[in-house]
């Protein structure tokens, strides 16, 4: 369990680094929504509010996100 935070942090950094293109960025945060886990709906979360990237990477994290929320039973 110990490499996924890790996986889960390098995830959130490419997703959210403003350097790369947004095709990187928008494939790591629908990585970040495979994981699946309580730290990843968080992580969706603060990608989601990060004013800086485009609307539609925001709304893809909310929609992974959503998706996590409606598999958590």
């Amino acid at each position: 369990m110990a490499e996924q935070p890790d996986e889960l942090k390098k995830l959130v950094t490419v997703a959210t680094d403003l350097g790369l293109s947004v095709k990187l960025r928008t494939e790591a945060i629908g990585l970040v929504g495979n994981i699946g886990t309580h730290d990843a709906l968080l992580a969706l979360l603060g990608i989601a509010a990060n004013e800086q990237l485009t609307k539609a990477e925001r709304e893809l994290a909310l929609k992974h996100a959503g998706k996590i929320i409606k598999s958590e039973r």
